[in-house]
């Protein structure tokens, strides 16, 4: 799905930035285009209330429980105690002190962020000493759960989730973007396939129905969890054909492409996701490549 900074808290990491080339021969678009506020000034607090645990508070930020750990080291063991204050980030990520003779620059290289995002989410500050690093791909360590599809996947996943189209049209590919006409960039978790309504839909891979219904922004939703621990996601249906629980096998028809939800593309396709586990949860990759 998209992600927009004014969507920030409820449905996960979202950004607003410019195109940093344009900030150097235009210093009046950095006070248009910066957010108000850098995201370590956004921090809040949290009084652990009885019965609360990590996983639950971090449900009620939209947080990775992974995040809160990273922000209160207390929680390194995965329990909390009661009235214990807590510092709860504005969005998924982590905290990062910039070494000695280094820039925001060099951390954008090391932690393979775009350098514009990294500066506009942190206030546009020209050489701050602590910066955050927007993300779910980020453990506290430092470390990033693995960007894989291993070889086996193409054995697990293959084709098309288009019945009849193997090599359907992108309409809009997955990662972050700055959309025509737009000074906000968003990330796209997954790729937009061009397709008319009521076109089938099908599952890439043999697996188990984790969800089918509807969720919010997806609109009608069918998630699959799969072997080797990866999951995809068919979203905006306009029919449902399957029910959670359901085992189905590769090529089986789950659905039908729609218009539900809150589709990022304006013209009719499936929004379609790949996701691997991991110590964070269900990170998303991308997909591309199941479709060459």
């Amino acid at each position: 799905m998209l992600c927009w900074f004014a969507l920030l808290k409820r449905y996960g990491v979202c950004l607003m930035v410019s195109l940093l080339p344009l900030l150097v021969a235009q210093p009046r678009a950095i006070a248009q285009t910066c957010p108000k506020a850098a995201a370590l000034a956004q921090l809040s607090r949290h009084t652990v209330a009885p019965g609360e645990t990590l996983q639950s508070i971090a449900q009620t930020y939209n947080l990775l429980p992974a995040t809160l750990i990273g922000f209160n080291p207390s929680l390194q063991g995965g329990k909390v105690a009661v009235g214990t204050t807590l510092t709860i980030p504005p969005f998924n990520g982590i905290r990062v002190t910039v070494p000695p003779g280094k820039s925001w620059r060099d951390v954008a290289k090391t932690y393979k962020i775009r350098p514009d995002i990294l500066f506009e989410v942190n206030g546009c500050q020209q050489a701050p000493r602590t910066v955050f690093i927007p993300g779910v791909n980020w453990s506290p360590a430092g470390n990033t759960p693995s960007q894989r599809l291993p070889s086996a996947t193409p054995q697990i996943l293959a084709g098309s989730p288009l019945a009849r189209q193997s090599m359907p049209q992108i309409l809009l590919g997955y990662g972050y973007s700055l959309p025509e006409g737009a000074n906000q960039v968003v990330f796209h978790s997954g790729i937009d396939l061009a397709a008319p309504v009521g076109t089938a839909v099908q599952a890439v891979g043999s697996g188990t129905i984790a969800f089918a219904g509807a969720q919010g922004p997806y609109g009608n939703l069918v998630v699959i969890n799969h072997a080797e621990g990866l999951q995809t996601r068919y979203a905006q249906l306009a029919k449902i054909s399957v029910k959670a629980g359901q085992r189905v096998s590769q090529g089986q028809s789950i659905g039908t492409v729609g218009t539900s939800g809150t589709p990022s593309s304006a013209a009719p396709h499936l929004h379609f996701e790949l996701r691997s586990r991991s110590n964070l949860g269900w990170v998303a990759e991308n997909p591309d490549r199941l479709l060459k």
